[in-house]
């Protein structure tokens, strides 16, 4: 199993910038990729970014390129997503995710997900 844990959301103001970190644990030899994704109320959770576990490669939805940095610190096992010159509609949960085989772009190529953690932009 693989566990993850996400933090660092919360109210903002337009034009902000925030860092989400993403704590991986259990058996993290079996990941390939972590995922962000995010989900506004009653729309669906979409992909923004992705990273491979080796930390190589990087995938990014072209909604966000230019404004979301994906990056990952080895040692603590945590994955972060950094967003800048917040916008009103990324107001959302943001969710990390891990999977075992590929760079998916699809939630449903994530077997393991954590909680979320909630941003919210004020303008």
């Amino acid at each position: 199993q693989v566990q993850l844990v996400e933090s660092g959301g919360g109210l903002v103001q337009a034009g902000d910038s925030l860092r989400l970190s993403c704590v991986v644990s259990g058996r993290t030899f079996s990941i390939n990729a972590v995922g962000w994704f995010r989900q506004a109320p009653g729309k669906e959770r979409d992909f923004v970014a992705a990273i491979t576990w080796s930390g190589g490669w990087l995938y990014f939805a072209d909604s966000v390129k230019g404004r979301y940095t994906v990056s990952r610190e080895a040692a603590k096992n945590t994955v972060f997503l950094q967003i800048d010159s917040l916008k009103s509609e990324d107001t959302a949960g943001y969710y990390c995710a891990a999977s075992s085989v590929g760079v998916p772009r699809s939630s449903s190529g994530y077997q393991y997900w954590g909680q979320g953690t909630q941003v919210t932009v004020s303008s």
